[in-house]
């Protein structure tokens, strides 16, 4: 991948927010953004950290999605948990 193509790094202080935090922070972003309440350069500055605040969120849903495991069960009838797919 070429620099050019690379995502720039999640800033530490939005790597630091909890998933909460940082979809509320994006709504506030986008609801301010749709009310025409910022000029152009502050509305350029809340899209780039409405992006990053995006995929943060997205990191972190792709996380938790990985830890979640399909409980089924072995054919002596125990409980075993694997994986879950994810698409």
């Amino acid at each position: 991948m070429s620099e050019a193509s690379a995502s720039p790094a999640i800033p530490e202080d939005i790597a630091k927010l909890s998933f909460e935090e940082a979809l509320g922070q994006l709504e506030t972003l986008v609801r301010q953004l749709e009310q025409g309440q910022v000029g152009l350069d502050d509305a350029i500055a809340s899209y780039e950290r409405g992006a990053m605040l995006k995929r943060h969120c997205a990191d972190k849903l792709r996380a938790a999605e990985e830890r979640i495991e399909k409980i089924t069960l072995n054919a002596d009838g125990r409980p075993s948990a694997t994986p879950t797919e994810i698409e």
